[in-house]
């Protein structure tokens, strides 16, 4: 059976440091975010994802953001090499607790630079944002490293937000979501579902028609239970002032076979 493996990190002491590049930077409140973190790995594991929390990077204040630290296609862990160099010692713990999984690991390496929040996996196409913390050199490596599993890359333009998936997301039938307004180009999407919020742009796929989102999308709420699916709402405002989002507080790894 597929696997529901999810990796996780803790936030830090130095969270409201966390970088800011696309929205004002508002006061974070660290206890609310430890426990807004709490609930959504709480509500991982009361929807059958088994939680590895890797090991804490407390002198990293984006660390909590562990999704940027991989990309991971079939049985294969890429690890990032991200944009922003203050983020890279994150890497090392992430390498350690993907490898106990199992998984075989690649790298980036320089001159590229590539954050799991810029790559979003529909089937096998992987859409990867080319914007301000993912360079053409980091496109073309992951390119090298997956399209022999069968993938196929596709480069998608990313300058109004953070990351691709800070735009867009996809349903589980494969539509892609997103906000108009924060999307550079929806056309380079087969098929396109606006959505009335920026928030309600991120979803994740937690099983059975299950929608994993931010409690302050309602609208885009209702518009999903009006498709037939369930969305299933966490508070996750503390990370959102840090450009944050349901997708980019995990990785999920789908496709480990025991």
């Amino acid at each position: 059976m597929p696997s529901r493996h999810a990796l996780v990190r803790r936030p830090g002491p130095r969270l409201a440091e966390g970088l800011v590049t696309h929205i004002d930077r508002k006061p974070v409140d660290a206890a609310s975010a430890l426990r807004q973190w709490e609930t959504y790995v709480r509500t991982l594991s009361d929807h059958g994802w088994q939680v590895t929390e890797v090991p804490a990077a407390d002198d990293c204040p984006d660390s909590v953001f562990v999704e940027d630290t991989m990309v991971v296609f079939r049985n294969v862990a890429l690890l990032a090499r991200p944009g922003a160099e203050s983020r890279r010692p994150e890497i090392h713990a992430a390498r350690a607790a993907v490898q106990a999984l199992g998984c075989s690991v690649g790298e980036i390496r320089a001159p590229g630079t590539l954050d799991g929040g810029d790559v979003l996996k529909i089937g096998d196409t992987v859409h990867v944002g080319r914007g301000g913390r993912t360079n053409a050199e980091g496109v073309r490596q992951l390119r090298a490293a997956f399209e022999p599993l069968g993938a196929r890359v596709v480069a998608v333009p990313v300058s109004k937000v953070l990351h691709l998936k800070s735009a867009v997301t996809a349903l589980p039938d494969g539509t892609v979501i997103g906000h108009p307004p924060l999307v550079d180009d929806p056309a380079v999407f087969p098929r396109f579902l606006p959505v009335p919020e920026a928030s309600g742009a991120h979803v994740v796929l937690l099983g059975g028609g299950k929608l994993l989102m931010a409690a302050d999308a309602p609208r885009s709420a209702e518009l999903f239970a009006d498709l037939g699916y369930e969305p299933v709402v966490v508070d996750i405002g503390e990370f959102e002032k840090l450009e944050g989002c349901v997708t980019c507080l995990s990785v999920r790894l789908r496709e480990l076979y025991a």
